[in-house]
């Protein structure tokens, strides 16, 4: 049965002659620090071309310490979730984790494509009850790229570097208080997201989110702010596949990932490859809808179930609260399946090998060789757009024309996150609770919206197939209707 748990650290470069410097007084009062070496030896897996490398995902099978057993890292926001699995007998992939992986690898069989040994000097700082707070570990590493990976012939490499990892009670402020300390000694945050990268790559700058043009061009410029803006997206969409084949429900922060990347690939056009980009948008655009039909359900459940809790007793009119549960609940199931066929076909593993590569290359037009100020313009154009909008909407009280500028205040939003370097800390910071505000507002709208076309249904459904009382869903229709005025209002205050 496989663990997960969580984790995030820092990688340096550093030299032969490096030493890690004195860490005590950064250790609390009462705590400790403890040092030992230890010899890890691993093997890594990955298909052919390299799938799960590009996709920052790491598949290996490691002896030596009490971490040892079948490992998968898979990308999760600024860290990392580790799935474990015990050992086994030898060296083939154990078929939870060749599940989990199947749509990261695109359907392709993994194999082992690089042996990595480790002799690791372990410097572990505990808390006063024994907690581990951070672990800096001083790794001397001997790899064998395999020679299928390699091209010609299995190629051998070794190197020396300091991962600083946070431990269960440890801080980001700590890590950071660590990581000056080595930089300040000559360490370098390492070129390489991982060991794996660095043998398969020995000669190469690797597959890393640092790799930037050293001129500092226009273009480049450009380029770096959206790629680190993307692959954040990417690491979203790429974790609740594994996490949906794992069983768990990463429906909403999938789509909300979705949404960023599709947002950007909009507001900043003009510095995109048009066809490349309106060919992703339309196949981002397929599976958010695949999954938005889950997702509803599961909002509407909450929604109605909170809503039938708070009626008094006694207007509550036969089995509500079951009908809803039971309609709706079977209904997400069986879009749930829709999904799980969907991660499964060429379609949607054409989507994530085209991620793989708008992750680390977005193709990009002349007009980015303008560098931020192009980026500049088009955040402001986005700010433009969100504000006419909502302006329109609100003198008319449409709900379509609401529900179109919630997604322009989205998309001003998320252009605000990309170009938060742009500006001043503080306008950028204002701007983006602007628009989130007004998409809040306009969200709960357009919730009240989606709620009484699903209440009309369930109440039709009752009273003809159960004969049961459609009163309560009568109420419950007339109280999403004066949630959505709320709403409305609220919204026309904002422009206030």
């Amino acid at each position: 049965m496989s663990k997960a748990q969580q984790e995030r650290e820092d990688k340096y470069d550093v030299g032969a002659d490096f030493a890690v410097p004195d860490l005590d007084d950064l250790v609390p009062p009462g705590g400790r620090l403890e040092e030992d070496t230890v010899t890890l030896d691993s093997e890594y897996f990955d298909t052919a071309d390299r799938d799960l490398l590009r996709q920052r995902v790491t598949l290996r099978r490691r002896t030596g310490d009490t971490d040892a057993g079948w490992q998968l890292k898979v990308p999760d926001r600024k860290a990392r979730t580790e799935i474990r699995v015990p050992l086994t007998a030898d060296d083939t992939v154990p078929g939870e984790l060749a599940a989990l992986v199947s749509g990261v690898a695109l359907g392709k069989p993994v194999h082992p494509v690089a042996s990595i040994s480790t002799v690791r000097l372990r410097l572990r700082m505990l808390d006063p009850d024994g907690n581990l707070l951070t672990e800096v570990a001083d790794d001397t590493v001997r790899a064998t790229a395999a020679a299928a990976a390699a091209g010609d012939g299995a190629v051998a490499s070794e190197w020396r570097e300091v991962e600083v990892e946070l431990g269960e009670r440890g801080d980001g402020k700590l890590l950071e208080a660590i990581g000056e300390r080595l930089t300040r000694e000559g360490a370098r945050p390492s070129r390489y997201p991982s060991k794996l990268s660095r043998a398969l790559n020995p000669n190469g700058p690797g597959l890393t989110d640092n790799d930037s043009a050293a001129d500092g061009s226009g273009a480049e410029v450009v380029r770096e702010l959206l790629t680190a803006y993307l692959d954040t997206q990417v690491q979203a969409i790429v974790g609740g596949d594994v996490w949906l084949r794992r069983g768990l429900d990463p429906v909403h922060a999938t789509r909300v990932g979705i949404r960023r990347f599709r947002s950007t690939l909009r507001v900043f056009k003009k510095v995109l490859d048009p066809a490349a980009r309106t060919r992703l948008d339309e196949e981002l655009s397929w599976y958010a809808g695949v999954l938005g039909e889950v997702r509803d359900r599961q909002v509407q459940r909450a929604r109605f179930a909170a809503a039938v809790t708070d009626l008094p007793e006694e207007l509550v009119l036969g089995p509500v609260a079951a009908r809803i549960e039971n309609d709706l609940l079977a209904e997400q199931l069986r879009y749930r399946a829709e999904v799980m066929e969907t991660v499964d076909g060429d379609r949607y593993r054409n989507l994530l090998a085209e991620l793989a590569r708008w992750r680390t290359d977005p193709p990009m037009t002349e007009n980015a060789t303008s560098g931020t100020r192009a980026l500049k313009k088009a955040a402001r154009k986005a700010r433009r757009k969100a504000d006419r909008r909502l302006a329109a909407a609100l003198d008319d009280g449409d709900d379509v024309a609401l529900h179109r500028a919630r997604k322009a205040a989205k998309r001003a939003r998320y252009a605000g996150e990309l170009t938060r370097g742009l500006v001043g800390k503080k306008t950028s910071k204002k701007r983006i609770a602007e628009y989130k505000k007004i998409q809040k507002v306009l969200g709960e709208h357009q919730d009240s919206v989606v709620a009484l076309g699903t209440l009309r249904d369930l109440g039709a459904r009752a009273g003809s197939t159960g004969g049961e009382n459609g009163f309560t869903f009568g109420l419950l229709y007339g109280l999403e209707l004066q949630a959505a005025r709320r709403a409305r209002d609220d919204a026309a205050r904002l422009t206030t």
